[in-house]
């Protein structure tokens, strides 16, 4: 049986894919500029070639316009794929930065080739990302569609509390609230999830596996085979009846493990917020990315 899964709506800059020749695994990944290249010699200490597997990141400068000073300052991730046919870049909303694939006999300076013919629209692009916004006491953080003000009560009970407009968090060490703060965002994620994901099955007559958190980059929620749902943690950010749409939506695949009319007409006797919901996240899903 095929799993079925909500995909995170990419923003804008990542939809457009302009690679050639790819195979469907390789165009999801080349979303953005890609250049086919013939295997270089020299470039790459063979030591920085191992560590580019699991992603080498630094921070590069680049000519903005084809002007010699008009400079900027671009975070670039080096990885190394056995996948990729071509040298490919693409935006990592979370991370704010631009990702470099080279395929298995490609060096840096095809890497830096690419980079430099697309410097404007890649510096472009990070300009276009929303603020960062880090998990310390005076950060604004979304909760069910609502900021919520983080504050450090220095001396009070550890653990992290709601009150109203404010998450709080005690302790001793300011140092510790951003782990505080992400632990109980996801805590109260799931929370919310399960009371959801229960009202739902119960009206389906259908009943979950369980129920996991992740924090992944390409979708909101999944539904597996066996039963299970997986849901970003980050969607307690979101408007509550955002999240409803999304819980009903995987909860309805216990019934109809598909997109077929039965499926979305189990959707809609369970919310009316489809359309509204996926437009919401469409616009605003790639900033909860960059939270934490």
């Amino acid at each position: 049986m095929p799993h079925s899964r909500i995909r995170l709506p990419a923003p804008a800059e990542d939809r457009a894919v302009i690679a050639t020749g790819l195979t469907g695994s390789d165009r999801r990944r080349c979303v953005s500029a890609t250049k086919p290249v013939k295997p270089l010699n020299g470039g790459v200490r063979a030591g920085h070639l191992g560590a580019m597997n699991h992603g080498v990141s630094e921070t590069i400068r680049l000519a903005a316009q084809k002007r010699s000073d008009a400079m900027g300052g671009c975070p670039v991730r080096w990885r190394r794929s056995t996948r990729a046919r071509r040298v490919s870049l693409r935006i990592d909303a979370r991370a704010g930065e631009v990702v470099v694939t080279l395929p298995p006999r490609a060096n840096r300076r095809a890497g830096m080739a690419l980079l430099t013919t697309h410097a404007a629209w890649v510096m472009e692009k990070l300009a276009a990302l929303s603020p960062h916004i880090a998990l310390e006491p005076g950060s604004e953080v979304p909760l069910g569609g609502l900021p919520h003000v983080v504050r450090w009560a220095q001396g009070t009970d550890a653990a992290a509390r709601l009150e109203p407009g404010a998450i709080v968090v005690g302790g001793g060490a300011s140092e510790d609230v951003p782990r505080r703060v992400a632990g109980f965002l996801r805590a109260e994620a799931r929370r919310r999830m399960e009371v959801l994901s229960a009202g739902h099955a119960a009206r389906l007559g259908v009943k979950p596996k369980a129920l996991r958190l992740k924090d992944t980059r390409s979708r909101w929620g999944s539904c597996a085979p066996d039963g299970t749902l997986a849901f970003s943690w980050r969607l307690v950010m979101a408007p509550d009846w955002v999240l409803d749409y999304v819980v009903a939506h995987e909860v309805a695949h216990l019934r109809e493990l598909n997109h077929s009319p039965r499926f979305w007409a189990h959707v809609a006797r369970l919310t009316p917020h489809r359309d509204a919901a996926v437009e919401w996240l469409r616009l605003n899903g790639p900033a909860l990315l960059r939270v934490g």
